[in-house]
């Protein structure tokens, strides 16, 4: 059965990041708020994390994964990019985008898309789920919390809750949270190609 814990949106209580994160750790699947909609989480190293989310979204092995960090210098680590993109990308983080880049050795091989060898990667503006990645101290393998034949991704942590009770090991809420998904900019070709129009603004990457 899935803990739910609620935190202030402003404030979140330290102790509970500290559960939820033990939860992470000890390969659990949670639910967390992000500034666009819900995502589903889990730690980087854990396969059975992933083959669980791929089983309540009812994804394929081409789906990509996102990588949600907390700042610059961890998604560093993670991607490969050049002094142009990492203009373009400096200027809208934190913020409502997930961009698609080439990914280091330091990202598992299974995480990559299984041809292009690209990761999903975004820092959100939101204080929970930065307060989170603080705790956790590494990125968050994620993916946005839309269910299987739904158009409208979940975003009541109650409602996350009843429909996911069996599914997930924690939902983290606090109450705010945004109900867009992310603007989606592959720049794995150099340019950018916005792949997805969301809750970022898409026209700086027209």
């Amino acid at each position: 059965m899935a803990r739910y814990y609620d935190v202030h949106p402003d404030n979140p209580q330290r102790r509970t990041l500290g559960q939820v994160v033990g939860m992470i750790r000890d390969g659990g699947v949670i639910a967390y708020p992000t500034d666009s909609c819900f995502a589903l989480g889990t730690g980087l190293d854990n396969k059975d994390g992933v083959e669980r989310i791929k089983s309540i979204r009812k994804l394929d092995d081409r789906h990509h994964f996102t990588l949600v960090c907390e700042n610059f210098a961890q998604l560093g680590q993670f991607v490969h990019v050049d002094n142009s993109v990492f203009r373009a990308i400096k200027a809208s983080t934190p913020g409502s985008y997930t961009f698609i880049l080439p990914a280091t050795k330091e990202v598992p091989r299974r995480l990559m898309h299984p041809k292009k060898k690209t990761v999903g990667i975004r820092i959100p503006d939101h204080v929970t789920a930065q307060a989170l990645l603080a705790e956790l101290g590494e990125p968050l393998l994620s993916s946005t919390l839309l269910l299987p034949d739904e158009e409208e991704p979940l975003t009541q942590g109650w409602d996350i809750k009843e429909r996911l009770e069996h599914q997930v090991d924690a939902v983290l809420d606090s109450g705010d949270c945004g109900v867009e998904p992310t603007t989606v900019i592959d720049f794995s070709g150099g340019e950018p190609e916005i792949v997805r129009r969301g809750a970022g603004d898409p026209a700086r990457f027209e």
